[in-house]
């Protein structure tokens, strides 16, 4: 099976800070680890599994493309985003790892770019509690895969609380 995403490069540019030029080679890799491990976490292993199968082939209607529209896609536009922020200004090769600067452009700092990250993340969580509500008020009906799990599977979150790290 190919590797099949929630969403589209387009999306990313149109929801996000993200301008076109950017490279999709440096942000979908993110978007696809992102998927595989918040939205995963989310759904559980059986319904992640029955929504990859149904948009991979070209079956994905009804409950399913609205619970994909209305609440996938803007977790994984915001997830994705906050994992290759940190990445959109290097460029990794053979020859090493540089970072990439335009004419007539400052390199943000580390503690701005973290800023960017942590609102991505703010709004990732949003849309990950909308999600689990949604799923919470409609799974028994809807989608009967958000209660199958067992053994190796990932069973779904049922509350999204990260409050982020709190030191002393």
């Amino acid at each position: 099976m190919a590797k099949v995403l929630f969403i589209q490069r387009k999306d990313l540019v149109t929801f996000t800070a993200a301008n076109g030029n950017v490279d999709s080679d440096k942000i979908l890799p993110y978007v696809y680890m992102s998927q595989q491990i918040e939205v995963q976490r989310l759904l559980g292993t059986d319904l992640y599994e029955k929504l990859i199968a149904d948009i991979d082939g070209g079956t994905l209607t009804g409950n399913y493309l609205t619970l994909v529209d209305t609440y996938i896609k803007p977790i994984l536009i915001h997830y994705g985003f906050m994992r290759a922020l940190p990445y959109l200004g290097i460029t990794i090769a053979n020859g090493g790892i540089y970072r990439n600067s335009a004419e007539n452009a400052t390199a943000l700092t580390k503690d701005e770019v973290e800023y960017l990250v942590e609102a991505e993340r703010d709004a990732a969580q949003y849309y990950s509690t909308r999600l689990i509500d949604h799923l919470n008020f409609n799974a028994s009906a809807n989608f009967p895969e958000y209660f199958t799990n067992n053994n190796e599977d990932i069973s779904p979150d049922y509350d999204d609380n990260f409050n982020g790290w709190y030191l002393r």
